[in-house]
């Protein structure tokens, strides 16, 4: 059974691991530009920004089991992110995540790439559910909708 704490600097590679990884997995089939997925995004520059500016690490907490499994970032009532390392998704670790952000933080609302029907799925299990709120997700041609609780 794993714990959900904040994260520190020691977690920065680990974190930045995740991040790239499962961005990669999960965007690169909406986004097609892998000029970003494999140029712009680095797991070695992104753990030495955290290591630099641990500032950056507030409002994350890591999902530990033996070693980080999982993370979420919240913004004031926000989820404003929810990445769990491809290696260890479907086994609980995400439904642990999302629930301590309702629980602990009180997380109301959160934005989802509208074509990530799989996230969108996830989180109206959760309680979450879509709302007519839709912008554009910056420097792209893709949408983020609004769900809510």
């Amino acid at each position: 059974m794993g714990c959900i704490r904040k994260a520190g600097s020691r977690d920065a590679s680990r974190l930045a691991e995740i991040l790239i990884f499962t961005k990669r997995m999960n965007y690169r089939e909406i986004f097609r530009n892998d000029k970003v997925s494999f140029g712009e995004m680095q797991v070695y520059p992104l753990a030495q920004e955290y290591i630099a500016c641990p500032e950056k690490l507030e409002g994350i907490w890591v999902y530990e089991d033996e070693f980080v499994k999982g993370m979420i970032r919240i913004e004031g009532s926000a989820l404003a992110e929810l990445y769990v390392d491809t290696f260890f998704q479907n086994e609980g670790i995400g439904a642990e995540l999302v629930e301590y952000a309702i629980r602990e933080f009180g997380i109301r609302h959160l934005l989802v790439l509208e074509k990530n029907v799989r996230a969108i799925r996830f989180y109206q299990r959760h309680g979450f559910s879509l709302t007519e709120e839709r912008r554009l997700e910056e420097g792209t041609t893709e949408y983020l909708v609004k769900m809510a609780r």
